[in-house]
């Protein structure tokens, strides 16, 4: 074999070489690339997570017929979910979340309530109005007292049931008589709306000053009078996702369903002012 074969072989076989160098550079570039691709899928999928488990809410008494059906929506929308609800006055609530009890959401009836809870720094972010509520008087079935004002609560004899001053629908009805110079002395002062009304329902009282979702929820049980002072004293409803929320997946997926349209259809349906 001459000197000029053997360099001419030499110089294959470095071709060679170097060929299979650049391919196994190639084919380790596409490995690092499909799995860097596959590690930022991983990540979207887990920031797009279907929510799954239990999503405990509490909210006003007052939501307790709205919040109800979109329970019913959120579980038919993401199988496998549970939504449960703890119901009442907005104030017991935020006391029982500002001492640890365990919950995702909390929507309350005004923003006094929520403050309690935003000031303890127990919401993951600012809370957002989702709705209102203005307030309507509540008599028996007929208004056999005929009942058409504010003022006609003050009569002599008339049994009438309030919220507590520290309720939501308290505060509220307080505003509104001290808007129009009136003093009334109720017969009961009542931990939520639902059992001032139930008063009412009851024949225990002869009228109750509640929200106007309240009344329409109660159907022919009561008749409802609307009064213009109550216009001066319309609660702002805030929603928020609660710090260190067991679920908060779901809780996220809960509050986009109450402030969407459909969520929206919902309550206005209920009596609920847009916000």
């Amino acid at each position: 074999m001459t000197r000029s074969t053997r360099r001419t072989r030499a110089l294959r076989a470095a071709g060679v070489g170097a060929a299979a160098l650049l391919s196994l550079s190639a084919c380790s570039s596409s490995g690092s690339s499909k799995d860097s691709s596959s590690s930022g899928s991983g990540a979207t999928a887990s920031s797009s997570a279907k929510p799954s488990g239990t999503v405990t809410v509490f909210a006003a008494a007052s939501l307790k017929e709205s919040f109800t059906a979109l329970g019913k929506k959120f579980e038919q929308r993401y199988p496998g979910t549970k939504v449960t609800f703890d119901f009442g006055g907005s104030d017991t609530l935020a006391a029982s979340i500002t001492g640890g009890a365990p919950a995702d959401v909390f929507a309350a009836a005004s923003g006094k309530t929520m403050k309690i809870v935003t000031d303890k720094g127990d919401t993951a972010g600012a809370p957002v109005t989702f709705v209102r509520n203005q307030l309507e008087i509540a008599t028996l079935p007929g208004n056999p007292h005929k009942v058409s004002s504010l003022k006609d609560l003050t009569a002599s004899g008339l049994k009438v049931v309030l919220c507590a001053r520290t309720v939501p629908c308290g505060a509220a009805a307080q505003k509104a008589l001290a808007a129009s110079a009136l003093k009334l002395t109720p017969v009961s002062y009542e931990q939520d709306v639902k059992g001032a009304l139930t008063k009412v329902e009851l024949k225990e009282a002869d009228a109750a000053v509640v929200y106007r979702t309240d009344v329409k929820a109660a159907g022919d049980k009561v008749a409802g009078v609307e009064f213009p002072e109550s216009a001066k004293a319309v609660n702002d409803y805030p929603i928020a996702l609660l710090n260190n929320a067991p679920n908060a997946t779901a809780a996220k997926a809960f509050i986009e369903l109450v402030r969407s349209s459909e969520g929206q259809k919902v309550l206005t349906a209920n009596g609920f002012l847009k916000p």
